[in-house]
């Protein structure tokens, strides 16, 4: 991408754009629709969806604040850090309160294991996965490896993950 991170939002549903075309497939939303007045009020306080991409950013912004950190543990100590969450959330901690750190943690793991380091734009569609909305990715956009964080994430909690795709050849 040329540095540029759209995302769109409708209520529930997420359209995250290819990663290196910078093209933004949008939805037609509420105030993207065809009025002067709507078009007037996107522009002054901007559409939902760049609302929400602001606000993502930030958590964007301290996961890979903590990736220099990540690189420098061995592989040990990535590993401790899955008992160590559980034990924060038995103690009554939030996942919201752990999310940039295990979302770090994750995308360590990743380029380790699997030779793929997660993209901002993956890491974005797994945040917007654990809050329980929609992430559309094109083909090839790494929606199975975005799905990775999230599922690390809920799975701390020891209630289960499920995981639910039309893609036969992920089933």
């Amino acid at each position: 991408m040329d540095g540029k991170r759209n995302l769109d939002i409708l209520t529930d549903y997420v359209s995250v754009p290819q990663l290196n075309s910078g093209k933004n497939y949008n939805i037609t939303g509420f105030l993207r629709g065809g009025t002067v007045f709507g078009r007037l009020l996107t522009k002054i306080v901007g559409s939902k969806n760049e609302r929400e991409l602001k606000r993502l950013e930030s958590y964007l912004k301290e996961i890979n604040n903590l990736e220099e950190s990540m690189v420098k543990l061995s592989d040990g100590e990535l590993k401790a850090k899955t008992p160590y969450f559980r034990e924060k959330l038995q103690n009554g901690t939030e996942l919201t309160d752990i999310m940039v750190e295990v979302f770090a943690v994750a995308r360590e793991v990743a380029r380790r294991t699997v030779a793929m380091r997660p993209f901002d734009v993956q890491i974005l569609g797994g945040l917007v996965l654990h809050e329980g909305k929609i992430a559309e990715m094109k083909t090839g956009e790494g929606k199975t490896l975005a799905a990775t964080l999230p599922i690390y994430l809920n799975a701390l909690t020891g209630r289960g993950v499920h995981v639910i795709t039309v893609n036969e050849y992920l089933a």
